[in-house]
């Protein structure tokens, strides 16, 4: 537990994975970065909304949970949601990730909730990178996993983040049990090698933070 309070006391995740921010592929050049949601444009929280809607409704629609926006918005609101946006050169938003650092299932992880590309930026791995970026994130603050739900009816997403290295996590329920979604993960280093892990206090000395209040 305090691999998450202490990563969600930093105000600037940027020097953990600056590497990654610039992505160059297929004519298109995109620059990243990450804010905590009390933190984003309001503009720009208002989009990933819309895109979502626009990505995901359908697809809540043809499963058990349903689509409610409400409750989805809520969900993108929650006062530990991080946001990676991903713009053009020329500004076009293109693409986003709301995350979380938390506790689940007893071990801390950083949890995926969104990965929404538009359409003018698919099929240039920018979702891999994307993911890329996440998963340097979780290594830097110590995070066991990323973990993330897909649904099993949208076999595009579950296929890709199959490639992209991810697999069926234990904690998923049985078919049975819930049949229209999964719980995917893929682990930061080996799971019971504490020492592979990055020391958080160390990686704190380049970032800034800020106390809770």
């Amino acid at each position: 537990m305090s691999y998450v309070t202490l990563a969600n006391k930093l105000t600037d995740l940027a020097p953990l994975c600056k590497d990654l921010l610039v992505y160059q592929n297929k004519n298109i050049e995109v620059n990243m970065y990450i804010q905590k949601i009390t933190d984003l444009d309001k503009n720009i929280l208002q989009w990933a909304i819309d895109l979502t809607e626009r990505n995901m409704k359908k697809l809540y629609e043809t499963c058990a949970w349903g689509w409610n926006k409400e409750r989805k918005v809520e969900e993108m609101t929650d006062d530990n949601a991080f946001y990676l946006i991903a713009k053009s050169k020329s500004g076009s938003l293109l693409a986003f990730s709301h995350f979380r650092f938390d506790m689940d299932f007893g071990e801390p992880v950083l949890y995926c909730y969104e990965v929404q590309v538009e359409e003018e930026g698919r099929r240039r791995g920018l979702g891999q990178r994307v993911l890329n970026i996440l998963e340097t994130l979780a290594h830097g603050t110590s995070m066991r996993y990323v973990r993330l739900t897909a649904l099993t009816h949208n076999p595009s997403a579950a296929a890709f983040f199959r490639a992209c290295g991810y697999t069926l996590d234990e904690t998923s329920p049985a078919k049975e049990e819930a049949a229209h979604y999964e719980i995917l993960s893929k682990a930061t280093s080996e799971a019971d090698d504490q020492t592979q892990h990055c020391d958080l206090s160390k990686s704190m000395e380049a970032v800034h933070v800020t106390p809770q209040i």
